[in-house]
């Protein structure tokens, strides 16, 4: 679970805004080409995206543009945003600010109003580039277009980068049964809110930093499934265990005591590029298999989590998707798991590497896995997912997860806020982040794949969440039909005590008292 403030880097980040000179304008002609990458009523989600065509590396970045009146940004990721009125600036993080002769990178944002940029900007010159350009020249057509990843109401499109003179392609528009294309700019796209059992057709075309567009591929088929998952469901209330506690917890004594059926077990880290429990114990041995099979004998089930806020997520310590996939899947064989978690906080959370492989390397697990149901863990501001937690969202997404769950750490805001009211606000914030996300989906259907998380009794900032305000949410899950509620954490729950936080509520409470709150949530 998460315990730096968040507050802290976002401090940081218009620090250094306001500190750092613009960039120097490299020789030759780099762009900034926007692209509205999905729509719906009353918003958008944009993105520019940023080629070098010229000869010398851009050792630095800044975008800065116009929105006309009754359009703004909200969430926003890949960049730093400034703004003044309706004139907003975004520079480069630190890890996408270098751009070699032909190299290219991307930002974006959702917006609420549907205007677009207008007096764009790039390092001081417009960004068009310069005046010399003068490319004609359309990009190939991309070739090897698949659609997979079926579920019962979306499938992925995936196709291989094409090829531009001027060294690389700006992005890809995709029209679906041949109606107005979707533009993208990586190499796939999951098309949302289709109907089950129905059959769709997709060609994908090269759009260049010109404005030249290839023909179109191919039109290849796939049909979504009769009865695949859908958001949500399944096991409703699951609050974390930290299986590296001592002694060992044991899951079934737990349930039996505090009326639970459910556990996510707490946390698969890296040991190498190996996958580990809390860096002790091999899953491959079956470790703590006997508690899992108790469960579910008596009706629940487990999820399984990696990551954490100690030790290596496996995505930051394998170098390549093949090995990372090789490692969730060992787990999942160990313990025929149906759903597994991902808790990506700290340095993880803003790793677009390791962000990546994940995203590929689940993708392929659930292929492999068809019904795995795959939850994300992010930290959470009672004004939603940070910029960082929203990419990990989009990242998955556009690589063709789908995901069963974003699951919030609704705890340590380092705020004098109500932690109970701001559990509440968060989940609200996230559902709207969402529902930008994914425009084909309901609100039920968003709601259902919202879970929260609460840190029970005093957390890491001091403040207190306490039984009334585990009341208070289940009474909002049961109104909201949200996909999940968990906690962090039963074995503190179970010991009732005054003392160190990482066994303590150091709140008044009897044994299991949160467990039994929170068991009358079932969806």
């Amino acid at each position: 679970m998460r315990r730096p403030s968040a507050l802290v880097a976002l401090f940081l980040g218009a620090l250094l805004l306001l500190l750092s000179p613009p960039p120097a304008l490299a020789a030759g002609s780099p762009t900034a080409s926007f692209a509205k990458t999905s729509t719906w009523d009353g918003g958008y989600q944009g993105a520019y995206t940023l080629t070098n065509g010229g000869t010398t590396t851009v050792s630095a970045w800044t975008v800065e543009f116009d929105l006309p009146s009754g359009t703004t940004v909200g969430s926003y990721w890949d960049a730093l945003l400034t703004q003044s009125g309706s004139h907003y600036t975004f520079k480069n993080r630190e890890y996408n600010g270098s751009l070699a002769p032909g190299a290219s990178t991307t930002f974006g944002w959702v917006s609420s109003g549907t205007g677009t940029p207008a007096n764009c900007r790039l390092n001081g010159a417009p960004c068009t580039g310069g005046s010399g350009g003068g490319d004609t020249t359309p990009p190939g057509v991309p070739g090897g277009v698949t659609v997979g990843s079926a579920s019962s109401s979306s499938l992925t499109v995936r196709w291989t980068a094409a090829t531009d003179d001027s060294g690389s392609v700006a992005g890809y528009e995709v029209s679906r049964d041949g109606g107005t294309p979707v533009t993208v700019t990586g190499t796939s796209y999951t098309a949302t809110g289709l109907q089950a059992s129905t059959s769709y057709s997709f060609r994908v075309r090269a759009r260049d930093a010109a404005g030249n567009v290839s023909a179109y591929s191919a039109a290849v088929s796939g049909t979504t499934a009769s009865g695949g998952t859908q958001p949500g469901g399944g096991v409703h209330t699951a609050p974390y265990l930290d299986m590296g506690a001592w002694p060992t917890p044991s899951m079934p004594d737990m349930a039996s005591a505090s009326g639970l059926k459910s556990y996510t077990m707490a946390f698969i880290t890296a040991s190498g590029c190996k996958a580990m429990w809390f860096n002790a114990y091999d899953p491959r041995d079956g470790w703590a298999k006997d508690q899992i099979d108790a469960i579910r004998a008596n009706g629940g089930d487990v999820k399984v989590s990696f990551g954490g806020a100690s030790g290596i997520e496996l995505a930051q310590a394998c170098d390549s998707v093949d090995s990372l996939y090789a490692e969730y899947n060992a787990v999942v064989n160990a313990y025929n798991l149906t759903y597994v978690d991902f808790d990506i906080e700290g340095a993880a959370v803003a790793d677009p590497a390791s962000i990546s492989r994940r995203s590929q390397a689940l993708a392929r697990l659930q292929q492999a896995h068809p019904g795995l149901r795959i939850s994300l863990t992010l930290p959470v501001l009672p004004e939603g997912l940070t910029s960082d937690g929203l990419n990990v969202v989009k990242a998955a997404r556009d690589a063709g997860v789908d995901l069963d769950l974003v699951n919030i750490m609704a705890m340590d805001y380092y705020r004098s806020v109500d932690y109970g009211d701001a559990a509440l606000q968060a989940a609200q914030s996230t559902f709207t982040q969402l529902k930008s996300l994914y425009p084909g989906r309901s609100d039920a259907q968003i709601w259902a794949m919202t879970g929260v998380t609460p840190m029970l009794g005093q957390n890491d900032d001091g403040h207190v969440y306490d039984q009334s305000d585990a009341r208070q949410l289940v009474s909002f899950a049961q109104g909201k039909h949200l996909g999940e509620l968990a906690f962090w954490e039963a074995t503190r729950d179970r010991n009732a005590c005054t003392g160190a936080l990482y066994q303590c509520t150091n709140v008044p409470q009897s044994p299991y008292e949160f467990a039994k709150i929170f068991a009358a949530y079932t969806g």
